[in-house]
């Protein structure tokens, strides 16, 4: 399966007639946050694919264009406290950032532990269903100590180091962190968790025939 994740910046080849030459073959649209609406529409209608997203702290709760407000991405789902089944795939998310100012988007590490608590009765039931919790975690902001930045504004998140450990999704890709100097670590092995940092955008190729496989067996078993 093909990935194309994208967070904080809009780039200008994406946002054109190319995106459907340069990325017309991908699976899945993951949206990391700090994306405009329209941004995210333009690339759901041209590549026709499942788009999932959560909003960053820089989201505006209304976006107004020549259409008149918008308060989501048209035929895009929100993550946000939810868990969705997609052909297959487990996925949940969270959005937003530690908070630093005022601001609809942005979280105490104590919030952040109520969202986070929103998603365990269905990773719960997933693992009952499917014999797993959670295959991709989407986040705007990064875990604590992962990819994260000593300044408030860019601190990660603890409850999501707790989540990776206990709940094992195989990928956890989030935004919030620019990068600006070429070597910087964008992915980060946790556990049994890949996290990737997606800044801008990124096609990742993810397997999930064999977790996929590797479930339906101990599902048989029991």
């Amino acid at each position: 399966m093909k990935v194309l994740s994208l967070s904080d910046v809009v780039i200008s080849r994406i946002y054109s007639p190319q995106v459907r030459a340069l990325f017309g073959d991908v699976d899945l649209v993951l949206g990391c946050g700090d994306l405009p609406y329209y941004y995210l529409e333009f690339i759901e209608s041209m590549l026709d694919v499942p788009t999932y997203f959560v909003r960053g702290n820089h989201a505006e709760v209304v976006e107004y264009s020549e259409t008149g407000p918008h308060t989501h991405p048209h035929g895009t789902v929100d993550l946000h406290c939810k868990v969705v089944k997609q052909n297959g795939l487990l996925l949940g998310g969270i959005e937003g950032s530690i908070r630093y100012r005022r601001g609809p988007f942005q979280y105490s590490q104590s919030e952040m532990w109520f969202n986070v608590f929103q998603l365990v009765p269905q990773m719960i039931m997933n693992r009952l269903i499917h014999g797993r919790f959670l295959d991709i975690f989407v986040t705007h902001a990064p875990p604590w100590g992962i990819h994260d930045q000593p300044d408030l504004p860019h601190h990660g998140v603890k409850a999501f180091c707790w989540l990776l450990k206990v709940f094992q999704p195989a990928y956890h890709f989030h935004g919030h962190i620019h990068i600006y100097r070429p070597g910087t670590d964008t992915h980060t092995r946790y556990h049994k968790t890949e996290v990737i940092n997606t800044f801008g955008h990124l096609v990742s190729n993810i397997d999930f025939e064999s977790k996929l496989k590797d479930s339906a067996d101990k599902m048989h078993i029991r």
